[in-house]
């Protein structure tokens, strides 16, 4: 038998991409899977190639004019004002650069990839995954293509009558909720930071066994991650009962992320995503943002170990800490770099007690819901 757990990469994420001022221009995904094999934790067995998405595929969901304006851009040949103001190219959010068909492409085929290995019983590890604003005819929120649509799709398309996708970024999904808002097959959930881009999730737009959406304020802990897991998220994705759950698991719900101000931290995640996972027979599990490459490295390293049933040390090894010594990233002043981020992979938890208006976000969510139900 193969082993449960898959990671999905690809060398292309190793390429320059998205200029030099841009929030992406960080080592992300190679220095997770340079990590891992620093660790001993990838293998070949473990390890599967990302395929590369076809137009075919692509337009499965994009729009064909989308896909050929990204396609132009990316080889270097100009756009006129009304392409990229349309598809929404060339901008500080979503610039164009060579290569990023290719990369936003590759996304795309991992995504696809990770839900067909999902179906044949592994756990897919697709970190390069999770880019979900993405629209249909145009990039948002420095997402080109929406793979986290892709892997559900792959999903639909094999038979499965019921999916569920949680996104647990800082910045709500808006890219996958409106995609499949009127596809009753498909539950959507997500944690995020209140008022936070693209300011959407709010809890008003909550669905009973549908959608649930958990705006949470800033500073929000690992307690109270746990509380709203137990009551209220653990027990929407349940009563959905999924043949499949596709997760997104963006760093920048984590503490020290220079784009937002949540407060978790990396095990409180982990843990999150082990318990999520168990819920369907079929689990893909997608990256998303992320902005602090020591933190993004450290979370999706250690999530990978969870999935693949490996040890977490205590202190890292010189090889791993090595790859994380040589990050860098100009959002971050150096004197905040803090000593444990380049010498552990585990965060000592944030012991924030629940606030109160958590508990109302809760209650409120609860009576939203069981309303909703009843009526």
């Amino acid at each position: 038998m193969p082993p449960r757990a898959v990671f999905v990469g690809h060398d292309v994420y190793r390429r320059p991409a998205y200029g030099t001022l841009h929030p992406l221009a960080i080592p992300r995904v190679e220095s997770v899977v340079d990590l891992c094999r620093a660790l001993g934790w990838l293998p070949a067995h473990d390890y599967e190639p990302s395929p590369v998405a076809s137009e075919d595929e692509l337009a499965a969901f994009h729009d064909r004019a989308y896909i050929a304006a990204l396609r132009e851009g990316s080889a270097g040949r100009a756009l006129d004002a009304e392409a990229r103001r349309r598809h929404n190219l060339g901008t500080f959010e979503n610039p164009l650069f060579a290569g990023v068909f290719e990369r936003a492409s590759t996304s795309v085929g991992g995504s696809i990839h990770a839900a067909r290995l999902a179906l044949q019983g592994r756990t897919a590890y697709h970190p390069a995954g999770g880019t979900h604003h993405g629209r249909r005819e145009r990039a948002h929120g420095f997402c080109f293509f929406n793979d986290p649509v892709f892997a559900l799709l792959t999903l639909l398309d094999a038979g499965l009558e019921r999916v569920a996708y949680v996104d647990l970024d800082a910045h709500h999904g808006d890219g996958v909720e409106d995609a499949f808002a009127a596809d009753d097959r498909v539950a959507l959930a997500s944690i995020h930071e209140a008022g936070r881009w693209p300011f959407t999730g709010t809890l008003e737009s909550c669905r009973p066994g549908r959608v649930l959406n958990l705006p949470v304020p800033p500073g929000f802990a690992d307690a109270e991650l746990a509380l709203l897991l137990d009551e209220v998220l653990l027990p929407f994705v349940a009563s959905f009962s999924p043949q499949a759950i596709v997760l997104t698991c963006g760093a920048d719900a984590l503490a020290g992320d220079p784009l937002a101000h949540m407060a978790l931290s990396n095990v409180a995640l982990w843990n999150a995503v082990d318990r999520l996972a168990a819920c369907a027979s079929a689990a893909v599990v997608l990256g998303g943002g992320g902005y602090n490459p020591w933190t993004l490295a450290r979370y999706w390293a250690g999530l990978w170990a969870r999935l693949s049933a490996r040890a977490v040390p205590a202190e890292l090894p010189d090889a791993a800490r090595a790859v994380l010594a040589a990050l860098s990233c100009d959002l971050i002043d150096e004197d905040d770099v803090q000593p444990s981020w380049t010498t552990r992979l585990a965060d000592a938890p944030n012991a924030a007690p629940v606030r109160r208006e958590i508990v109302d976000l809760r209650d409120a969510a609860l009576a939203r819901l069981n309303a909703k139900a009843r009526a």
